[in-house]
């Protein structure tokens, strides 16, 4: 088998099927397709009762039920498979050292880069599956020569390109994505799988953390981590305030910040620096948010890799919106200058570039350039 499946031939295909409406609809229409079609679920914790319940998540025992009950009437054979150790090592316990180092993480990204298109991939491809299915809405290209690009979705209301960046270009030779071509709303996807019979046809989506069971975010990091009270300054290092760990705060963060008196001037104070090794959080006005800049480590290009500076747009967040950027690779990183500044741009986040619709490739910030420098020395 090559690197490359022929497109124009029927493919031996892997569904991810979370057990929602867009996995299982992909699913039925990769079988539709003349391909032939195997369900797996991903059992993502040794306990799955301790993920998210009432059809929020992905990784629930009624997850797991869902999807093996669409699987039965797409036809297809069903299995789970046990990536639990894999997922906690390289999603939950890198959410946390990220936290912990006072960066803000995206979980999503981290799990479709190492789970789903490297440990996922690695073993379907073993067991000789020519590509991966899954629910996400965005594009595979095939160029002339063979080649593979990653676009946006023909819908940009659904695009999900942002969290499919970290995929290199042989990732992308074995990777389907059937609703990536669907101008149709949400609800239409809804109706499709109820005339293909699929119970998930009403199913809520997912939109929050799958193994933060409750929601809570902050909650969950202090059981890991631990309360630990620090100081909540303003720019010149004055306490405004305290916090039981730094960990619990982003850049940008506005509630929460449970500050004693308001501010000189009367307005809103935002998170503009937290500090892990003195488990300081620096507070201030809205406009020392504003970023002109930014060093990303550790790139992965959805292709070749760029050489020279280039003129692109980008993403900073799952459902944020584009700007115009300047970017160049230097010596192993993403160099970025903003043509206009940008707010709430916090480390550990991804920066994805794009060529019009063309993914070009993601990266993680590592450091911003501020306009107005934070000057708090506590």
């Amino acid at each position: 088998m090559t690197d490359t499946p022929q497109r124009t031939r029927p493919l031996r295909v892997l569904a991810a099927m979370s057990g929602g409406v867009d996995s299982a609809v992909a699913a039925a229409r990769a079988a539709e397709a003349g391909h032939d079609v195997t369900g797996v679920h991903l059992a993502l914790s040794a306990n799955p009762q301790s993920f998210r319940t009432g059809a929020r998540g992905c990784c629930t025992i009624e997850d797991s039920r869902d999807a093996r009950r669409a699987a039965d009437v797409i036809g297809i054979p069903f299995y789970v498979w046990d990536l639990a150790d894999r997922f906690r090592e390289d999603v939950v316990e890198d959410f946390v050292a990220e936290y912990e180092a006072g960066r803000t993480p995206n979980p999503c990204l981290r799990c479709n880069e190492k789970i789903k298109f490297a440990a996922l991939l690695d073993k379907a491809l073993a067991l000789g599956f020519d590509a991966v299915c899954t629910g996400h809405y965005a594009k595979v290209v095939t160029l002339a020569d063979g080649s593979r690009e990653l676009h946006r979705a023909s819908d940009m209301a659904k695009d999900q390109s942002y969290v499919l960046g970290v995929l290199d270009e042989r990732q992308l030779a074995h990777a389907l994505f059937p609703l990536g071509d669907t101008l149709t709303t949400k609800d239409e996807i809804r109706a499709e799988a109820e005339r293909r019979g699929l119970a998930v046809a009403k199913k809520p989506d997912s939109h929050d953390i799958c193994f933060i069971a409750d929601g809570d975010t902050q909650g969950f990091l202090a059981k890991r981590l631990g309360k630990t009270e620090g100081d909540i300054v303003d720019e010149s290092g004055t306490k405004v305030g305290t916090h039981e760990g730094a960990y619990g705060f982003t850049i940008g963060q506005r509630k929460g910040l449970r500050i004693g008196h308001p501010a000189a001037d009367g307005k809103p104070r935002y998170v503009l620096d937290i500090s892990p090794v003195d488990n300081t959080v620096t507070v201030g006005p809205a406009a020392a948010l504003d970023v002109t800049g930014l060093t990303a480590i550790k790139p992965r290009w959805c292709g070749t890799a760029p050489t020279a500076p280039g003129v692109y747009t980008a993403q900073l967040r799952a459902h944020g919106g584009e700007t115009e950027v300047r970017a160049e690779p230097v010596d192993g990183e993403l160099h970025v200058t903003f043509t206009e500044p940008v707010r709430g741009v916090a480390p550990g986040q991804a920066i994805v570039l794009y060529d019009d619709t063309r993914v070009v490739g993601s990266a993680t910030i590592a450091s911003t350039v501020r306009r107005q420098p934070v000057t708090s020395t506590s």
